[in-house]
């Protein structure tokens, strides 16, 4: 409380400034006072003493008000989604039974299938090969080959095959081959070559010597200097003076119906 004490001190000096006590004309008699009554100091501090102890008391009386410490309130995070799993209805699989086949593909429409590559590879004429040649590219036979021959791309045979060959396209120069030739485009079999076996191809060019059977599904040019032991069938043929054929041409593939025209 030493708001209080301090106002009691500066009330008590206001009060002898105000009255100093004695003075001169009090000592010599002469002073005459100018208050009716005297102020008793002594009491007057006495009741603001007493109400000093009041207020204190009322202070010291007075309830503490605490402050709560604030609690912040956590928001918790809301729950992620439950998302459901889709249920699919569940289909009954019935058993097929396939009944296994035996099918009898044609060379032509097996080498369709096949994509040939880039390489060209080369048989020089010194090299001679006992067994089965594979290639996925192109091949030129210039020396001998003792065995079959499958060929991507094209086959190009200036030397000696004894064996069957398989070819996206075949082209005999000078050549002799003992065996079958199937290709799923042109057989051109040129001057001097000599073909011993059956001819399977799209579309043929014979100015060579061919003793064997020749399946074309397109056209047949037998050129003025080539010599055919066997039959001929196709779409349509073409027969150059001078040529020898001994066999039967049948165009089998022809457009036109000949049981219909004759009834």
């Amino acid at each position: 409380m030493g708001f209080f004490k301090d106002f009691k001190e500066d009330f008590s000096e206001a009060v002898n400034e105000l009255m100093p006590g004695t003075t001169e004309a009090e000592a010599t008699g002469t002073a005459t006072s100018t208050m009716k009554d005297e102020i008793d100091v002594d009491a007057e501090l006495g009741k603001l003493d007493g109400l000093l102890e009041k207020a204190t008391k009322r202070v010291d009386e007075a309830p503490v008000i605490k402050e709560e410490p604030k609690v912040e309130e956590v928001v918790a995070p809301a729950p992620a989604p439950v998302v459901e799993k889709p249920v699919f209805a569940k289909k009954e699989v019935k058993e097929v039974k396939v009944m296994e086949e035996t099918i009898n593909v044609a060379p032509q429409e097996t080498a369709n299938a096949r994509v040939a590559s880039d390489e060209n590879a080369v048989i020089t004429k010194g090299m001679s090969i006992k067994g089965d040649l594979t290639s996925t590219g192109s091949i030129e036979i210039q020396g001998t080959i003792e065995g079959n021959v499958d060929c991507y791309g094209k086959l190009t045979v200036e030397g000696t095959i004894l064996g069957n060959s398989q070819s996206a396209e075949f082209f005999a120069d000078q050549a002799h081959v003992t065996g079958e030739v199937v290709t799923t485009g042109t057989a051109k079999i040129g001057l001097g070559s000599v073909i011993i076996g059956n001819i399977s191809a799209t579309s043929a060019v014979i100015a060579g010597a061919v003793k064997g059977d020749i399946d074309v599904h397109g056209p047949v040019v037998v050129d003025t200097s080539a010599v055919i032991m066997g039959n001929i069938k196709s779409k349509s043929v073409q027969i150059n003076n001078g040529a020898v054929i001994e066999g039967f041409c049948s165009q089998t593939y022809a457009d036109v119906n000949v049981d219909q025209i004759f009834g």
